[in-house]
């Protein structure tokens, strides 16, 4: 049995109008292209659906339980439409991201409430994962971007780096949240929450402080940890901005750190696996989020110090 669907849309079409001139009006046709389609339909299905009386026609008992069916047919083609519409505006579909658990818990989760609220039709999932894990994701296709420590370099994968400036936090009460800005020197014989053992972040901080006698009384691989322990009196800490703010509630205090330490991250994709319009939408307005949010927090003047040397 060949029906097509021009068939069926000119058949619902003459039911709901009850006439063969109005159905050529609304379908933009003719009407012996519509009592055509009609004549065909009614060969390929071998019922007859209308009775022609002169110039008019009545539908038959077959024809008002086969618009029945149409009209549940229609009502699906109508939803296919409307969710194809809702993918072009990017209103619907669905996001599964993978990152470090430093973002999960700050700037990424709120940027995603952010984005959900807009969005509502999009189905988001996120999963606080190791570094190495979140390329894991992204490269198996199990994540369609993800966001992880930085550098990190990884065949078939294109990665983005994000650089963002260290920041110095301490207790309210500590004598150093008097200053505007913390230098080096200013560590000196204090006690000091160590981030990251064997990390490419605590070297780059080790070699900063290569000359400032300190002591490390407690170290820790996650940055929230260390501000909770810098807000309980554990001592200073130099951390990410985005975990740091998290805690400002809590007794602590943020203060730009000079010279410039990258504590950024990078965003990875996989560019074997197509990236929807609506992922790049999201990868796109998150790196914007993340320059303003630390252009507002952080304040263009320590932006302006933090800047990496050149060369």
């Amino acid at each position: 049995m060949d029906i097509s669907l021009r068939q069926i849309e000119a058949f619902r079409t003459v039911m709901l109008t009850g006439s063969i001139t109005r159905a050529a009006e609304a379908l933009f046709v003719t009407q012996p292209a519509v009592s055509r389609l009609i004549k065909s339909l009614e060969e390929a299905i071998g019922l007859v659906l209308f009775e022609r009386r002169g110039n008019h026609v009545a539908p038959t008992a077959e024809a008002t339980a086969l618009l029945a069916e149409v009209e549940r047919s229609f009502v699906g083609l109508s939803r296919i439409g409307t969710f194809a519409q809702a993918l072009r505006a990017q209103t619907a579909g669905s996001l599964r991201i993978a990152a470090m658990p430093a973002l999960t818990g700050s700037i990424l989760t709120r940027f995603i409430a952010r984005f959900s609220v807009q969005r509502p039709g999009v189905h988001i999932s996120i999963s606080g994962v190791p570094s190495h894990l979140v390329l894991d994701a992204v490269a198996s296709g199990q994540a369609d971007f993800g966001y992880a420590d930085s550098p990190l370099d990884r065949a078939g994968l294109e990665i983005e780096s994000i650089p963002i400036a260290t920041v110095a936090v301490m207790r309210k009460d500590h004598p150093l949240a008097r200053r505007r800005t913390i230098k080096p020197s200013d560590l000196r014989g204090e006690r000091f929450v160590g981030i990251g053992p064997g990390t490419l972040f605590r070297s780059r901080v080790d070699t900063v402080l290569a000359d400032v006698p300190r002591t490390i009384s407690l170290e820790t691989p996650l940055s929230h940890i260390a501000c909770l322990l810098v807000a309980e009196g554990g001592g200073v800490s130099l951390v990410d901005p985005y975990s740091a703010a998290e805690f400002l509630d809590k007794n602590i205090v943020i203060r730009p750190f000079a010279p410039f330490i990258d504590t950024g991250f990078v965003a990875v994709r996989a560019p074997h696996h197509a990236a929807s319009a609506l992922a790049t939408t999201f990868m796109r307005e998150f790196r914007r989020y993340v320059d303003e949010w630390c252009l507002a927090a952080l304040g263009p003047n320590m932006l302006r110090q933090a800047q990496p040397a050149s060369g």
